[in-house]
């Protein structure tokens, strides 16, 4: 139930279309958005961090011993401000020890490009870091684009895309400068319109999570 085409991941299963179906409809009021974002969150974090690398331990069970894994990467999420925090919750649930590093970046209007307004990164981040930036919509890839570069200054070992719905243009901006990011999302949508939203996509994530 994951389609998989080149560093683009789109995961087709029954249980996530249904909530994002769910985002989409304009009748959907802010509660059941949320919910259903959040829902969206945990399961699209669950395919993605399927790359990381695990190393084998010895437990004891209350019975015997038994052969298990841990994962052996540095995990950094990576919410862009604002409505990255609703996907940062949920991939913290699943992901406990992942350092979480929020991104300030605001879309000019006029120009569609993103300035940065805080950042909360090191000056250094350990090699063998793997980062997830989680950002909601990918329309025209600025916002995106200015994150994953962000990271790509500290020389972490790879950078991966969380979006719950993506535009053609936004995948096509971030791999024509970052071919190596994956991209994990619920839909590949048809096209941008004048104004750079996504078509049909869901609205203004950010106003529909927080009612304004």
């Amino acid at each position: 139930m994951v389609v998989t085409k080149n560093m683009v991941k789109v995961v087709s299963h029954p249980l996530v279309q249904t909530h994002l179906t769910q985002i989409r409809d304009i009748n959907t009021n802010p509660y059941e958005f949320r919910n259903s974002c959040k829902i969206l969150g945990r399961y699209l974090v669950y395919e993605a961090i399927s790359n990381l690398n695990t190393r084998e331990i010895n437990v004891e069970t209350p019975v015997a011993k038994a052969c298990g894994l841990v994962f052996t990467d540095y995990i950094i999420l990576a919410p862009v401000l604002r409505a990255g925090l609703v996907l940062a919750e949920e991939a913290q649930a699943i992901l406990p020890t992942a350092r979480i590093y929020h991104i300030g970046l605001k879309r000019n209007e006029k120009t569609l490009e993103a300035n940065s307004y805080y950042s909360n990164l090191p000056k250094m981040a350990p090699s063998s870091s793997v980062v997830y930036v989680l950002d909601p919509m990918l329309a025209t890839g600025g916002s995106a684009m200015a994150a994953c570069e962000l990271f790509y200054n500290l020389n972490v070992a790879q950078i991966n895309l969380v979006s719950i719905v993506c535009a053609p243009e936004g995948v096509a901006k971030i791999h024509a400068k970052f071919p190596q990011i994956k991209i994990t999302t619920a839909s590949i949508d048809d096209c941008l319109n004048e104004h750079g939203y996504i078509v049909p996509g869901l609205g203004d994530c950010g106003d529909r999570l927080f009612a304004t």
